[in-house]
């Protein structure tokens, strides 16, 4: 099992750039099952989940193969699997995308229930529920998810949950809806980029999908869909760790092939916080070096503040001149790198669900472990400001959803190397 080893480092300094999004990626991968015809995805992120899906997907009879460019090509003319095992699904949440694209176009499925970072309760009840009011029928049993439908239908869903809009769900009825038969309104439906990049690509294959970005999407069914070529949005959440880090090691980073517009939260937060941006198209350059204020921030579905960037900030807070508070809104369990943090001599602590950390803390190194993607990330930085090594374990974590992090963080000067046992 691999680790990484992370000395304190200078100020981060030089050009990165921006990976394709995950989260936009798995969804765009699930849509190959709505044609027979080729559908190719430039700028798809080299990740364990990626390579999930792709297994996912082969299960299923998806032939995939990545391009010479760093694409992937997808063909499901011959695709007639309807089982997602339990040895897949349970390794990635989203490969569960595959079941309304399978009720739409096989009109049957058998998907495990599914798995993923253990950061609280993520229910699928609003999957469930949207695509029997598509005209599913859909059972459980031993872990499965057992779905019968004839050509769905049409129907005005609502897709808001106990912690706000489910992206997930939003993603999965979109699948299912855009070959159902007349129009889907999906209300209170998701509004974050990798829904509209989703669209996106839909109606590049000739779906009619209108609304995407607002909390209102209406879908107009057709009869089939064909191949296309779409470009992955890049990844909103990796930008914004690497702008974190620039804060934090008090460094200056361009930060290139990324969408400022989609970083709004964070850039206007970081810049409350006295940290320079300026913000081009597609490019950020961030200037850290004073004194960071502290801050009251709470998660919130996009575009209010994302629950993945939380972490990082608690990282961030350490180092910032008083007590801040950042309130976990999305996910209940969602503290697991507060303890470890602390190991590192941060003053921080759990009550109810804000996290309170006060600064600046005089960070030395430490042995610690990850519990999920983010939390990983949030680790490496306060390793970034910790004397001495430290010693970051269960990094597979970080394999799901950073390409080659080490790598991008050591052409910034960080000290970071990875290690086998």
């Amino acid at each position: 099992m691999d680790k990484f080893l992370v000395r304190k480092s200078e100020p981060l300094k030089g050009q990165i750039r921006v990976s394709g999004a995950k989260n936009s990626c798995l969804a765009l991968m699930a849509a190959s099952l709505l044609t027979d015809d080729p559908l190719e995805l430039d700028n798809a992120p080299d990740l364990v989940d990626v390579r999930t899906m792709t297994r996912v997907l082969a299960n299923l009879g998806v032939e995939i193969s990545r391009t010479a460019s760093g694409g992937l090509n997808l063909d499901s003319s011959r695709a007639r699997g309807l089982k997602a095992p339990y040895e897949l699904v349970s390794k990635m949440r989203a490969s569960y995308y595959v079941l309304g694209a399978l009720a739409t176009r096989r009109g049957k499925a058998e998907v495990s229930l599914p798995g993923g970072c253990a950061i609280g309760q993520r229910p699928i009840d609003l999957h469930l529920k949207g695509l029997a009011m598509l005209g599913a029928e859909i059972s459980t049993s031993g872990g499965y998810i057992y779905l019968r439908a004839n050509r769905l239908r049409g129907a005005r869903i609502n897709l808001s949950g106990r912690y706000g809009s489910s992206v997930g769900a939003t993603v999965n009825i979109m699948l299912a809806a855009v070959l159902a038969r007349g129009k889907s309104v999906l209300e209170d439906s998701a509004a974050e980029p990798e829904i509209e990049d989703l669209a996106h690509l839909l109606n590049s294959m000739g779906a009619r999908v209108s609304g995407a970005g607002s909390p209102v999407l209406e879908i107009e069914g057709v009869s089939e869909l064909s191949g296309a070529r779409h470009t992955v949005i890049p990844d909103r959440i990796e930008a914004a760790t690497f702008a974190v880090a620039a804060a934090l090691t008090g460094g200056t980073v361009a930060i290139t092939d990324c969408r400022p517009a989609h970083l709004g939260a964070v850039t206007c937060l970081l810049e409350s916080l006295g940290v320079n941006i300026e913000k081009g198209e597609t490019t950020l350059l961030v200037r850290g070096g004073t004194p960071l204020a502290p801050f009251r921030i709470k998660t919130e579905p996009y575009p209010g503040f994302p629950t993945d960037m939380q972490a990082q900030f608690c990282a961030l807070a350490t180092q910032a001149q008083g007590k801040s508070v950042i309130e976990e809104n999305i996910f209940e369990n969602r503290t697991l790198h507060v303890p470890e943090l602390a190991r590192f001599g941060a003053d921080i602590r759990v009550d109810g669900r804000k996290i309170i950390v006060k600064g600046p803390c005089r960070l030395s190194s430490a042995p610690v472990m990850a519990s999920d993607l983010r939390a990983s990330a949030a680790l490496i930085l306060a390793a970034l400001v910790a004397e001495g090594t430290s010693e970051i374990n269960r990094i597979y974590h970080l394999d799901r959803g950073y390409e080659h992090l080490e790598v991008k963080l050591a052409r910034l000067g960080a000290p970071i190397l990875r290690v086998s046992e």
